[in-house]
């Protein structure tokens, strides 16, 4: 198996199978969103067209998987409530570790599937699976000031507010911040 067709292994959390979406099928979506080749032979479907018909953060993760397949490892998982096998949302890191061991994660849950419980649920799983690596010290996540459902999540975490940002798209973004110790002591 290359590194173009290579998935991570699936993080089960108490209702969600996080399946990451290898390099192949990720260029795929982002470039023929209605080609069906990428759920063929899967145990899940898209009936809420997640990540086709708003590609969320395809635009950011595509080039970089474009330019380094290796990347790819951190990037896009689908959400799947596997009781139904349907994908309900997709969840990414922005990047690879950086420097300071700082990752950053984004997330969507499709509108049907929201206030149950499976952003906080997802994320946990992330988090719980990306502090396997020991390069990883700092876990973020930026939020739109706006957006209050997303901010009770994070606060849930007990992150803390480090600062704020300007997003080209979303505008002013509050920056939450949690050390890899304090999250494991959480």
């Amino acid at each position: 198996m290359t590194l173009w067709t290579q998935t991570e292994p699936v993080i089960k959390t108490e209702r969600l199978d996080l399946q990451h979406i290898s390099a192949r099928d990720l260029l795929i979506l982002f470039e023929d969103p209605e080609n069906s080749s990428i759920y063929e032979d899967r145990v899940y479907t898209n009936p809420h067209r997640v990540l086709v018909d708003e590609q969320g953060p395809l635009a950011w993760r595509v080039p970089q998987v474009k330019e380094n397949f290796a990347l790819n490892r951190w990037f896009v998982r689908w959400i799947v409530l596997r009781a139904t096998g349907e994908i309900i949302g997709s969840t990414s890191f922005h990047s690879a570790p950086n420097s300071e061991g700082m990752i950053e994660i984004g997330l969507g849950i499709h509108e049907n599937f929201r206030n149950q419980g499976f952003a906080r649920e997802a994320l946990r799983g992330m988090w719980e699976w990306v502090l396997t690596d020991p390069e990883v010290r700092v876990l973020r996540y930026t939020v739109s000031v706006t957006n209050s459902p997303s901010i009770q999540v994070i606060r849930h975490f007990g992150f803390k507010l480090v600062g704020q940002q300007m997003d080209e798209i979303d505008g002013p973004e509050d920056i939450y911040e949690m050390t890899r110790e304090d999250f494991l002591d959480n």
